[in-house]
């Protein structure tokens, strides 16, 4: 599907997590299809429940995108890149398997099997409603209002949404209509760089919109480059 021809230690480490991880059940089109219509109920089942939304209720849309922004940056930057106790297989799925599945040499999947080292686990979809965004709505529908519980929790699922579409755009061939589109495309690149395992551990850790890369001078720049060892993955 991508001309573009693999450096032989990413042809490799393909094949190998392809055999080991891919099973020979698993549909990538069908996950990409369950993260987007489970995503997209949520949502609209939390729109569903707003009743006469006033200004001041529609501010929590804001600060909720930039809560989800927030953790977004630090969780990548943390333990998506450092081992901490008790999620060491975000740390290898991500570092260990994603970065190595794609590098800056070599962004594309082949076919949409390699969706499954793209895309979160359909789990993770419960784990962010349960885990996440239920909880921090329920404090904004406890301390504001039933309107500011149910916006909350549009804008969280709708940012995973977004991440997930956005991070899957990221590796499509560069020849794709999508992948062509101006913002993809800009998106894309901050994306790429992170993927160099020289920066990966020191920059570029937001995913979607790159407003806390900004704020915590974690941008990369072509100063910022140096001759360091790559960060211990494997």
């Amino acid at each position: 599907m991508n001309p573009t021809i693999l450096p032989a230690s990413v042809a490799r480490f393909r094949d190998e997590y392809r055999e080991k991880h891919i099973g020979r059940w698993y549909r990538g089109w069908g996950h990409l299809a369950f993260t987007l219509s489970g995503s997209l109920s949520i949502v609209v089942f939390a729109l569903s429940r707003l009743r006469d939304v006033t200004l001041l209720e529609w501010a929590v849309v804001p600060a909720a995108f930039f809560i989800a922004n927030v953790g977004e940056y630090f969780g990548h930057k943390g333990p998506m890149h450092r081992p901490v106790r008790g999620l060491g297989l975000l740390f290898q799925r991500h570092t260990q398997q994603h970065h190595h599945f794609f590098t800056h040499e070599a962004m594309a999947y082949e076919s949409s099997r390699d969706f499954k080292m793209v895309l979160f686990p359909p789990v993770m979809l419960l784990f962010f409603l349960g885990a996440l965004a239920s909880p921090i709505g329920a404090l904004f529908f406890l301390l504001g209002s039933p309107n500011a519980g149910w916006l909350f929790v549009a804008t969280a699922l709708a940012y995973f949404l977004t991440y997930e579409v956005l991070h899957w755009s990221y590796h499509l061939p560069a020849t794709h209509p999508v992948a062509r589109l101006a913002p993809i495309r800009t998106l894309g690149q901050h994306h790429t760089r992170h993927h160099d395992l020289r920066l990966m551990g020191r920059c570029n850790f937001n995913i979607t919109f790159p407003i806390c890369d900004w704020l915590f001078g974690t941008t990369w720049r072509p100063q910022a480059v140096s001759h360091e060892s790559p960060q211990s993955t494997r």
